[in-house]
């Protein structure tokens, strides 16, 4: 069940938010995790119970390490609850692609274990995770509370996609909220923009996209090339922001505080600065549960840059069980260690309109390599934007740049703080008619945004969300 769905919007929603404000005190965590398991189970009934198993599985491996704090077997425990967790997330993403890669080296031919990918494993697996491990260390506090941890791990707003929220940033929060007016307000709000977001724009530039996709490389022009992969990077950044905006706004009509996941990237001077600012939970994570166990820039240069190399391997792979993901890690990690070795000091002497440029350069081949399966494909794609296939323009790429011109535009403004700001001066301004205009806008902006969202949902013929694959 996806957030722009009609399912979602006026039979899930309406329904579990009445039962929820209805119930009091202790209740509501039955509501939000009875609920939290239906929203799962529409789509993937039989993985509830593997979504279960990794609840259950960490929350008595976290009582254990309450209990063996301090002493030798801690150690162990906290090793077991990592073994099955990345057990567990391995075989069901990673499975079939290794035996793929085996019959393809061997040439043999085991048979493939055709498994689904159960939704939102790679995000609930790492919250579960970083439970264990910061009980470990005594950074969060043992849940005695079976329900309490089931509710944290499988809480719908954030179950499928993020943003991957930590123990200890929602632990006082699970047995005692509050969803004020002025909270349950901004939400709706929140919900409201990422929707539009979503359905408005990621769904509309993800059309020109496919469109592009499909069309036969040799014919191809280089401007179609440019025009489709931009259109795919607005596609990926309207997408999973509008998801994370829509989670974190039901998180506040629930009484929590989700983390923020984006923080405008398309306006990065360097790559460094792109990654601080894109998929924020995801990086920390690793940050703090990977790059820093492994020493990182406290043992010198080069244990650095191989940390960077670890880390974003991994991140590759975490994305996804295909060469192209690891590819796509490989590539990033290539311009992180640049830019610690000498690129980010000459950015930084540089104007900053030639470290945006750069940015943008970098990170649409990086999203060449991710949106396509094939190196044929991706060379293929990227020979194309050199100028090296067919023509530099064609009338195609010169109508579809037409087409979507207004649009890309809209993608543009709406990519940046600007909007923000228009916004902020407006409520700082001491004039009645911007303190007018701003009340109005306040007010009517979410409320148009939502209807046309709706419209377009109802309209659709065309309505992923890209990360469900992840």
């Amino acid at each position: 069940m996806v957030f722009s769905s009609v399912v979602f919007l006026f039979r899930f929603l309406p329904l579990f938010f009445i039962l929820y404000y209805l119930v009091p005190g202790r209740g509501k965590n039955i509501v939000l995790f009875l609920g939290s398991l239906f929203f799962y189970a529409w789509g993937e009934p039989v993985y509830v119970l593997l979504m279960l198993f990794s609840t259950v599985t960490d929350y008595f491996h976290g009582r254990l390490l309450g209990r063996f704090r301090g002493k030798g077997a801690a150690k162990a425990i906290l090793l077991s609850s990592v073994l099955v967790n990345l057990t567990v997330l391995c075989f069901f993403k990673y499975a079939d692609f290794l035996i793929q890669t085996i019959n393809s080296a061997a040439g043999t031919s085991f048979p493939l274990l055709a498994l689904p990918l159960p939704i939102g494993i790679s995000f609930y697996t790492f919250q579960t995770m970083s439970y264990t491990i910061d009980v470990y260390r005594g950074e969060a506090k043992v849940q005695k509370n079976l329900l309490d941890f089931g509710v944290y791990v499988a809480m719908f707003p954030q179950l499928i996609a993020g943003p991957i929220v930590k123990y200890r940033d929602v632990e006082s929060r699970l047995h005692n909220r509050k969803a004020g007016l002025e909270a349950v307000s901004r939400g709706m709000k929140r919900f409201c923009f990422g929707l539009a977001k979503k359905v408005l724009i990621a769904n509309n530039v993800g059309e020109l996209w496919v469109t592009v996709s499909e069309m036969s490389l040799r014919e191809m022009s280089a401007l179609t090339a440019w025009v489709g992969i931009l259109a795919f990077a607005f596609q990926i950044y309207f997408d999973f922001s509008g998801y994370s905006d829509m989670a974190i706004g039901l998180g506040e009509m629930l009484g929590f505080r989700f983390p923020e996941n984006f923080n405008y990237p398309y306006i990065s001077a360097s790559v460094t600065e792109f990654w601080r600012r894109w998929h924020i939970s995801l990086g920390s994570w690793f940050r703090e549960y990977v790059y820093i166990p492994l020493g990182g820039n406290r043992k010198g240069r080069a244990r650095q840059l191989l940390n960077i190399l670890v880390v974003w391997m991994l991140t590759g792979i975490w994305h996804g069980a295909g060469w192209s993901f690891l590819m796509w890690g490989l590539w990033f990690a290539l311009a992180l260690v640049l830019e610690k070795l000498f690129l980010g000091r000459l950015l930084a002497w540089l104007p900053k309109a030639v470290g945006l440029v750069y940015t943008m350069l970098v990170v649409l081949v990086g999203w060449v390599l991710f949106s396509l399966e094939t190196p044929g494909q991706i060379t293929g794609y990227l020979g194309v934007m050199a100028g090296m296939g067919g023509s530099l323009a064609d009338a195609d790429g010169f109508y579809l740049a037409r087409q979507y011109g207004v649009l890309f535009l809209i993608a543009v403004a709406a990519a940046t703080p600007l909007p923000g700001r228009v916004v902020g001066e407006l409520r700082k301004s001491g004039t009645g008619a911007a303190i007018a205009l701003y009340r109005f806008g306040e007010k009517v902006i979410p409320a148009v945004l939502l209807l046309l969202a709706i419209a377009g949902i109802v309209d659709a013929s065309y309505n992923p969300f890209l990360y469900f694959r992840f």
